[in-house]
């Protein structure tokens, strides 16, 4: 699982961890509906998350789009806005759990957080 993060906003520390937080539950939650199979190999192997970044909404509905087109499964937090970002905001986007190469080809190239 890549969890990309939408740099732009300018979360803090702890905002933008709860926001990778709320995206792994979903992608979770999303993988034991659409692929339980898939689900527990990931759970085997260590369950791998690196966290990434992008730096407008606009990238990140972009990879979003990518990874939906690909067959890969997607989790996209949108912010309730009740402390540090407006109500709405896209904050991080969740690629996988799901074949490391194809995730890798959607979202290699894109730099560590």
């Amino acid at each position: 699982m890549v969890l990309v993060v939408q740099n732009g906003l300018k979360m803090g520390k702890g905002k933008m961890a709860a926001q990778c937080a709320h995206a792994s539950v979903m992608a979770y939650q999303h993988c034991s509906i659409k692929n339980p199979r898939l689900l527990k190999e990931w759970l085997r192997s260590g369950q791998r998350k690196v966290v990434v970044k992008v730096d407008s909404e606009e990238a990140l509905m972009e990879l979003a789009a990518k990874a939906r087109n690909a067959g890969l499964i997607i989790s996209l937090v949108c912010d309730a806005g009740r402390t540090q970002i407006p109500s709405g905001s896209r904050t991080v986007l969740a690629v996988g759990p799901g074949p490391e190469q194809s995730i890798d080809k959607i979202t290699g190239h894109l730099k560590l957080l």
